[in-house]
Parts: C-alpha cells; structure tokens; sequence
C-alpha cells in the first residue's frame, strides 16, 4: 500500500482553497491515519492531491493502495479501509453487506484510451462495433476488413492481433464494457461489468498499468488503458468514432465536452460514457470516493472531510496536472455540499 506522507506536491494554494472550503491550517486537524484502497484509474490524480494535503497537514496520514474498485468496495465493507476508490457504483444487491449508509463523492474524469501497438501505423481509428469485435476475438488480424474499412487509407499489416484486458475487478472494465454494451449493442455480447468472461486466447494485466504493459511489450496488442497511464508508459492509442459519427481523440478536452452535458442524480452518481455532443470523447469515465455517512471515530473523520473539501478546492486545478479532467462546476458545487452530510463523532 502506498503511503504518502509529506513533502513532495504541488504549489501552496491555500488562500483560494480557503475561500472554496479546503482548510490550510495544519492545527485544526488532530493527528490520524486514513487508510483506503481501490481503482487504480484516479491513482495518479489521488497520490498528487494526497501529497500536496499532507504538506499543510503534516498530522495527517493517508495510505491509497490500488487493486481494482472492486477491492476498494470489499475492504469497505469489511472495514478494512477508511474509504474507498471505485470508477462503478455498488449493485443494489451488495448494498446491504455494508455497515451502514455510504455515499459517492466523484472527483475527477478521465479518457479510457484504446491503446495499441502496430508497428509501421501511428494513426489509427476505430469504431464501436469494430472494437467490440476486436475485444471479442471475432477480429484476429490487423489487416481485417472491418479495420480497414475505419482506416481506408492506411497499410495495415497482417500482425496478429493480442487482446490485453484486466485481471482484477475493475471499474475501467465496467466502464469500458458499459460504452462498448451502449455503443455497440448488437456487435457486443460479454455484457458488462467488472468482471468479465473474456476469450481464452487474451491476455490478463494486474490494475492499468498492468495492461499498459502488456500493449508496450507486444507487438500487434490492444488493450483499454486510462488516460494517465497510457501517456506515462508511452503508448498509442486510436481514435474512437462518437456517438456524432466523429473519430475522436482521447484528450481532456474531450473528455470534459463529454461531461458537459451529464445527468446528475441526487447520489451524485453519473455517466459520460457514450455522451452526446459533436467533440464528446465516447470513453470517458467517471470515478468515485466511497466513504460511510457516520463516521465512527473524530480525528479520522474530521481528516476525511478535509481531505474532500480539499480535492473540491486545490484538487481540482491539480487534475490538469496529472492527465485527468476537473469536473463541473454543478457537480464539483454538490459534491462540495456533501461533505456536509458526513457524521463526525463529538
């Protein structure tokens, strides 16, 4: 589990955050040790905003280990954690194994890139129905006419083509398997979830950067990376065709028009996958903090409400920093508001 304790972050912001309802007096928070585990898509975005809080609360400490969502929401529910990171929102039959109320509390949005290496071709494209076949090992070749027909212009060799996906319960599969359901609904049939029964004959890489470097490390591969770490371990990757019919590029840019215009129920839970909107970017995902409603102990849980007032303050101009998109400024207002709701022993 990474620990994070003090001084390596960011510039100090306090006066603007202040204003916004982060503290920046490091003598209002006792000392305490949050603990929390799960989506390795936010990581990035989460040791950044955890290293730049613990320079102004020298007393507080927070432990963020990966795993995949699906292991954040089961060390929730078991206590292991304090909280816990998760790109999918907890089935309605799951909810009763916790130990009371919880809420969402998003943070910050990201492209799913579909990342690729092919040697000899730099520009690729690809459309709903073409990945979900690649995915599904009905596209076993790069030369295949469903490629070539998203990509007329390009020499596309006949390298065999080496599905990497994730190993471990995650919310990017989720995610990237809730585009593909909604995009492709006709061509797509391994339904979607965390987990999925992929073909035999693909590859299994542990947490994001697991998969991105399998795509790195083999000529011929495709594999769904987030953003974050499709550009720190250098890949490639194709431009996906929205739901205009644009071939789009995973970028912030795009992934902020898809966000701009998201339904936000009152959990605070929402989708920007497969958004409308001419330079929406198709994969773009949301991710959540998971954090029970009472809080059982005054130190941890007065950390915890600083740590999110922080994210909604300095937090958010650091997602730009570390390749991930800020979130609305309604969304960003609500979930602000709902750190209120948190119950901290007296």
């Amino acid at each position: 589990m990474l620990g994070l304790l003090a001084a390596c972050g960011s510039d100090d912001k306090s006066s603007d955050s202040t204003a916004k309802g982060s503290t920046s007096d490091s003598a209002q928070l006792a000392s305490a040790t949050l603990n929390a585990s799960g989506a390795t898509f936010p990581q990035a975005f989460y040791e950044q905003v955890i290293a730049s809080f613990s320079e102004k609360h020298s007393g507080v400490t927070i432990n963020y280990g990966g795993g995949g969502s699906g292991k954040g929401r089961t060390d929730l529910q078991t206590g292991v954690v304090d909280f816990a990171g998760s790109d999918g929102l907890v089935k309605a039959e799951d909810v009763a194994k916790y130990k009371g109320p919880f809420l969402y509390f998003p943070t910050v949005a990201a492209p799913i890139t579909v990342s690729y290496k092919l040697d000899g071709v730099d520009d690729l494209k690809l459309s709903p129905d073409t990945i979900a076949r690649i995915f599904q090992r009905e596209i076993k070749t790069w030369n295949d006419k469903a490629i070539a027909a998203d990509n007329p212009d390009a020499k596309l060799p006949s390298t065999a083509i080496v599905v990497a996906h994730r190993s471990d319960g995650s919310g990017t599969t989720e995610n990237f398997t809730k585009f593909l359901k909604a995009a492709a609904p006709t061509a797509w049939k391994l339904d979607a979830g965390s987990t999925v029964n992929w073909p035999a004959d693909t590859q299994g890489g542990n947490g994001n950067t697991g998969v991105a470097q399998i795509v790195k490390d083999t000529n011929g591969a495709i594999g769904y990376v987030d953003f974050s770490d499709a550009k720190a371990t250098g890949l490639k990757w194709a431009k996906v065709k929205n739901k205009a019919g644009k071939f789009t590029d995973a970028t912030l840019d795009g992934a902020s028009a898809a966000l701009a215009g998201v339904e936000i129920k009152p959990d605070l839970s929402y989708s920007p996958l497969w958004a409308d909107g001419e330079n929406a970017y198709p994969i773009t995902a949301p991710t959540w903090i998971l954090a029970y409603t009472t809080q059982t102990d005054k130190a941890k849980g007065e950390a915890l409400k600083a740590f999110l007032k922080f994210i909604y303050a300095d937090g958010q101009a650091m997602a730009g920093e570390v390749n991930y998109a800020k979130l609305p400024e309604t969304l960003k207002d609500k979930a602000l508001s709902q750190v209120d709701q948190l119950v901290i022993p007296g």
